[in-house]
């Protein structure tokens, strides 16, 4: 405890309860030396080219397996790493400081599929699934999105119709990372016959189940060396035992999925901070005009002062999501702060990365305008930007707050 102080003639007494620490461990600190490793060593090398080409490479998520990142805070009782949900944080801001791609990869294997998977399936269905999901020897995808509902979720047209013992489904779902490639599917239905009150449910869908397609979307702006499609069902037949909790909960399925998918990308936003400074400081060294480094040029060292301070505010955000993720606490509003403050900050790094390379960094010789078009697809997904300034007025203005929820996520340490 500290001493008392005066304040304006009033004396305070200030407590450290210890309850906040913003020290990272040292498994956190192996954690960053060895996703940022992965990242340059297995994901940076012909990147240049698969971004170019639009190709996506599946090894890359056979190299993720085998090194262990497909499992980060899965359980060891589900094979997976045993780490904490901060140690997922600094994973996806070190992947995605090499590329998009592989972040993405975790927040549709790991954060959207597996951890709700934790936290809203069975013993048993944990047991069948998670252990494959975490080892890599499965990949997870998500499926929310359709055609005519985006922001608008609650729009799904995508039916499952009970069937005696399984659902029918029919629909479509599109924007779909690993479309191609994911074996299995947490999907987002509406219930065509229920007497439930919402009528929504999620299921864990395989792709070889009967009535089950995929198709690649070309031409994307960003995330080119990643797989991204659209997934159809048609009769598709689902056994009862593939819902995730009950008839009416899909609609908080999905949502606690996005908590944690949201938590991904907003970790990972930091990660392109990180690159854009990367790459900055570098070329601000090195390029002289009139005699001088740029670096020297109080312009630049403006734009690269930004870039420090959503660093430094973007990881502040995540942490201490993370920390509520560890114990146990509701965590929706904080998620979409940090979703939403450090995907801006991603934007205007890569914006001003891209005027400190000047012609260079309109051309893709540099990496900073790869930075650029994968930094905007972030303010789209996972909830656009204009979602979420509406979720953070209202949470103000006292017309939206977070119930407590019936299924939450172990708590770390794990007991």
């Amino acid at each position: 405890m500290l001493a008392p102080r005066s304040l304006g003639g009033h004396f305070f007494c200030l407590r450290y309860t210890g309850d906040m620490d913003f020290a990272l461990t040292q498994e956190h600190e192996l954690i960053r030396e060895m996703a940022y490793k992965f990242g340059q060593n297995e994901v940076l090398p012909g990147l240049a080219e698969r971004d170019r080409e639009h190709k996506s490479d599946a090894s890359m998520l056979e190299k993720m397996a085998e090194g262990g990142i497909m499992g980060m805070s899965i359980p060891a009782k589900y094979g997976g790493s045993d780490t904490d949900y901060i140690s997922l944080g600094i994973a996806c801001e070190e992947l995605e400081r090499a590329d998009s791609t592989a972040r993405v990869v975790m927040s549709v294997h790991s954060g959207l599929h597996s951890l709700t998977l934790l936290q809203w399936g069975t013993e048993e269905q944990k047991q069948r699934w998670l252990p494959d999901l975490a080892k890599g020897n499965r990949w997870g995808g998500f499926g929310l999105t359709e055609p005519n509902a985006g922001s608008d979720a609650a729009n799904l047209r995508t039916t499952a119709t009970k069937d005696g013992d399984s659902y029918i489904l029919n629909g479509e779902k599109t924007w779909i990372s690993l479309a191609d490639y994911a074996h299995q599917f947490l999907v987002i239905t509406r219930l065509t016959n229920t007497d439930a009150k919402a009528p929504y449910a999620a299921f864990i869908v395989d792709r070889n189940t009967p009535g089950f397609s995929s198709k690649a979307i070309k031409g994307k702006l960003g995330v080119r060396a990643g797989n991204t499609g659209q997934i159809f069902f048609e009769n598709m037949r689902v056994p009862a035992e593939n819902m995730l909790g009950m008839e009416g909960d899909g609609f908080k399925v999905a949502m606690s999925a996005l908590d944690h998918g949201r938590y991904t990308v907003a970790s990972g936003a930091v990660g392109i901070i990180t690159a854009c400074l990367d790459a900055c400081t570098k070329y601000a060294n090195e390029r002289s005009v009139g005699g001088e480094v740029i670096g020297k040029k109080q312009l630049v060292q403006q734009m690269i002062a930004s870039m420090v301070k959503g660093r430094e505010i973007g990881r502040l955000l995540y942490y201490k999501v993370g920390w509520m993720k560890n114990t146990g606490q509701r965590h929706t509003k904080e998620c979409s702060m940090a979703k939403w403050v450090n995907c801006e900050a991603a934007f205007d790094a890569a914006n001003k990365a891209v005027e400190i390379h000047g012609a260079y960094g309109y051309c893709d010789e540099f990496p900073v305008e790869r930075y650029f078009r994968n930094s905007r697809g972030a303010m789209i997904y996972e909830g656009t930007h204009e979602i979420h300034t509406i979720m953070q007025a209202e949470y103000e203005l006292g017309y939206r707050a977070d119930k407590p929820i019936s299924r939450v996520l172990p708590t770390w340490p794990v007991e």
